[in-house]
C-alpha cells in the first residue's frame, strides 16, 4: 500500500485530469473546423514513458479514444528514434493503433528536467483526409487507400519547428488543404498547453511523489474494477447485436459477444462473429478492444480511467472476422458505427444478470453525414460534416434520453445556425422523431428528423450511418428502437439508399436536400407494465399517437380528453404489487 495520504492522491490524481481537461479546451478554442470546435470530436491524454499506458485522459474527451491512443502511442514509441523535446509525431494509420483515417492523433513527448517523463497525444477528427469522397466516408470502398491518406508515425515537427515537407505531402492530398493549417497548429498547441501544465504540476509535488501517486492510482482502479466485477454472477452470458450491411454487400454483419465472469475478471470471446467483410465496416483490433473498455466504462461510470481500469478485462482477438481487420480492409465505419454495436452487444450480454445497472441500447450511430462541394458565393471548396443524436435506452428508473450523444463519445451536433453560416445550406427541419421510442415499463427516448437543402452551387453528399435495418435492442421485454432513415430528393424525386442508411457520392444540386431521421433507444421492461399516466403524459406531449400507447402499451385513451382507460395493464400492475 502507498505511503501517500489519500489526500495527496486525490489532488494528484485531479491534477492530472485537469491537465488533459485544458489541453481538450485549448484545443476546441484554437481549432477551425467545426467538428472540433463545436461538435468537440476529439481527445487528450497523458501515457507513460516506455509502455504507452494510459495515465490519465481529459473528462472532456471521446471514450472511445482511450484505448485507441494508448495502441497508437505504443506504435509511435516502437518506431520512435532520436526523440527530442518539441517533437510531435503525426499517425492515422487504423492498423497501428488507430479507427478511421478521419482520427488524426498528434504524439509529443514530454521531457521533465531533461529526461524523457510520458507522452502526450490527442486525436482530432478532420474532416477530409482525401479518397474517393469528401468527408472520407467512403460507404462503397472495397480497400483503404480509397478512404484516403494513411500516415505512419513520421515527425511532422521536429524540436518545435513544423516540417514544411512533410505538411506539404499531406496538403497535397486531402481536400479544403488551406483550412488544415488551423487544425494542425489547433492540435499541436494543445500539447503544448499540456507540456507546461504537467511541468507546472511536477514542480510543485516533485516527480518522486507524482510517479508514484500515479503507479497507485493504477493499482487502486484495477482493484476497483475488479471489486465491480465481483458482484457480477459467475457464468457464460452471450449478447447478438447486428450491423445493418457492410455498405457493398447488402446483408448484415453478426457481433457474437461471449462473455464469461470469473472471479473478479471478465473474459470476452468475440470469435463466432461474421467474417471479414468487402465494404468499410471492418474494426482494427484497437477499436474493437476500445469498444469494449468503454462498454464497461458506461456500466461502471465511477471508476476513474487509466491503464488499470482495464486489467482485468481480457480480450480474445477475433482473428478471421470483421472485428480484426487487417491491411487493405477499409474501415471507414469503424470507429462510429462497429464500435457502438460492440458496446450493444456488450449490454445485450449482461443486462438480464444486472438489470440495476444496465439499460436498453441507445440509438447507437454517429449520423456520419457528409457533403462537399463549392460553394460560388464564397469562391471556396468545403466540406460539410454532420453527426447527430438519438434516443437513449430505457433503464430501471427512467426514460431514455432523447437526442443524447453517441455511445462512443460526447460529440454533438454542431449548432445548425453555424453550419448555416459556414456552408451553402439551410435547415428546412430539425424536429424530435416522434414514435421512436421503443416502448417499454420505461421507454426509450427519442430521435430527431432534421432535412438539409442545398442553396448555391452543386454538392456530393456521402454517408455511414446504422440501425436502418434493426432499430436498437430493447431489454428485459422492451421492444425496439426505431430505426434510422434516409432520403434524398433530387428534382422532385425521392431516393432511398439500397442499404438503407449508407452510400456515397449522390450529387446534389440548389433545392435538392437530404433528409434524416435518427434512430430512437431501446424500451425497458415489459410495455404493459407502464404507468397509465406517463402514456398518457406522452400522448399529449405529441411523443406518440393515441394508437401507438393502444398498440404498444396496452393503454386506451379517451380522445376527448385523455383520461386513462387500462386495458390489459391494470390487472398485471396489480399482481405485480
Amino acid at each position: 500500500m502507498s505511503s501517500l495520504d489519500p489526500i495527496t492522491l486525490a489532488v494528484i490524481q485531479n491534477g492530472l485530469i485537469q491537465v488533459c481537461n485544458e489541453m481538450d479546451l485549448a484545443f476546441v478554442r484554437a481549432a477551425f473546423s467545426p467538428v472540433i470546435s463545436e461538435a468537440l470530436d476529439r481527445s487528450d491524454g497523458i501515457y507513460a514513458a516506455n509502455t504507452g499506458e494510459l495515465i490519465a485522459q481529459g473528462e472532456l474527451g471521446l471514450p472511445v479514444f482511450v484505448g485507441t491512443m494508448q495502441f497508437s502511442t505504443q506504435a509511435v514509441i516502437e518506431r520512435a528514434k532520436n526523440v527530442k523535446p518539441g517533437d510531435i509525431y503525426i499517425v492515422n494509420d487504423p492498423y497501428l493503433g488507430g479507427t478511421h483515417l478521419m482520427d488524426v492523433k498528434f504524439v509529443r513527448p514530454f521531457f521533465y528536467k531533461g529526461k524523457l517523463w510520458s507522452w502526450l497525444a490527442n486525436t482530432g477528427h478532420w474532416p477530409d483526409l482525401g479518397g474517393a469522397v469528401p468527408g472520407g466516408f467512403s460507404a462503397n470502398a472495397t480497400e483503404v487507400e480509397q478512404e484516403g491518406l494513411r500516415l505512419p508515425p513520421v515527425k511532422l515537427f521536429k524540436e518545435g519547428v513544423l516540417d514544411e515537407e512533410i505538411l506539404s505531402i499531406i496538403l497535397s492530398n486531402i481536400r479544403i488543404a488551406d483550412q488544415r493549417i488551423g487544425d494542425i497548429k489547433a492540435q499541436a498547441a494543445a500539447l503544448a498547453v499540456g507540456e507546461q501544465r504537467l511541468t507546472d504540476l511536477l514542480d510543485k509535488y516533485g516527480e518522486t511523489i507524482v510517479t508514484d501517486a500515479i503507479a497507485e492510482l493504477k493499482i487502486r482502479a484495477s482493484e476497483q474494477m475488479r471489486s465491480k466485477i465481483s458482484a457480477i454472477p459467475d457464468g457464460d452470458y452471450q449478447g447478438i447485436a447486428y450491423v445493418d450491411s457492410d455498405g457493398v454487400v447488402n446483408e448484415p454483419l453478426k457481433i457474437d459477444m461471449k462473455i464469461t465472469s470469473k472471479g473478479d475478471e471478465l473474459f470476452f470471446d468475440m470469435s463466432g462473429s461474421s467474417a471479414p467483410c468487402m465494404g468499410p465496416m471492418n474494426s482494427v483490433i484497437a477499436t474493437t478492444k476500445s469498444s469494449v473498455y468503454l462498454a464497461i466504462k458506461h456500466i461502471f461510470p465511477e471508476i476513474p480511467i487509466n491503464a488499470g481500469t482495464f486489467e482485468p478485462l481480457n480480450i480474445k482477438d477475433p482473428v478471421d472476422t470483421f472485428l480484426y481487420a487487417k491491411y487493405p480492409r477499409p474501415v471507414s465505419g469503424c470507429a462510429a458505427e462497429v464500435s457502438q454495436r460492440i458496446a450493444e452487444a456488450v449490454f445485450n450480454a449482461l443486462v438480464d444478470v444486472i438489470p440495476d445497472l444496465l439499460f436498453a441500447a441507445p440509438a447507437g450511430t454517429s449520423g456520419n453525414l457528409a457533403i462537399g462541394g463549392f460553394d460560388p458565393k464564397k469562391d471556396k471548396a468545403y466540406v460539410m460534416y454532420v453527426i447527430s443524436g438519438g434516443g437513449y435506452g430505457g433503464y430501471l428508473e427512467a426514460d431514455g434520453l432523447s437526442n443524447g450523444c453517441s455511445t462512443i463519445g460526447i460529440s454533438k451536433t454542431t449548432p445548425i445556425e453555424v453550419m448555416e453560416q459556414y456552408y451553402p445550406i439551410i435547415f428546412e427541419e430539425y424536429s424530435l422523431h416522434e414514435g421512436s421510442g421503443g416502448a417499454g415499463e420505461m421507454r426509450g427516448g427519442f430521435g430527431v428528423n432534421y432535412k438539409i437543402k442545398l442553396r448555391r452551387g452543386s454538392a456530393r453528399a456521402s454517408m455511414v450511418m446504422d440501425h436502418g435495418r434493426y432499430g436498437p435492442l430493447g431489454a428485459l421485454g422492451g421492444e425496439n428502437g426505431g430505426l434510422n432513415t434516409v432520403k434524398v430528393t433530387t428534382n422532385g424525386e425521392d431516393y432511398i439508399p439500397p442499404h438503407l442508411s449508407k452510400d456515397q457520392d449522390i450529387q446534389i444540386n440548389v433545392g435538392d436536400s437530404v433528409s434524416v431521421s435518427t434512430p430512437g433507444g431501446g424500451g425497458y421492461g415489459n410495455p404493459l407494465l407502464r404507468d397509465p399516466e406517463k402514456a398518457a403524459a406522452d400522448v399529449k406531449l405529441g411523443y406518440y399517437t393515441a394508437e401507438q400507447v393502444s398498440a404498444r402499451f396496452g393503454v386506451v385513451l379517451d380522445p376527448a380528453d385523455l383520461s386513462v382507460k387500462l386495458a390489459k395493464t391494470k390487472q398485471l400492475r396489480a399482481s405485480r404489487s
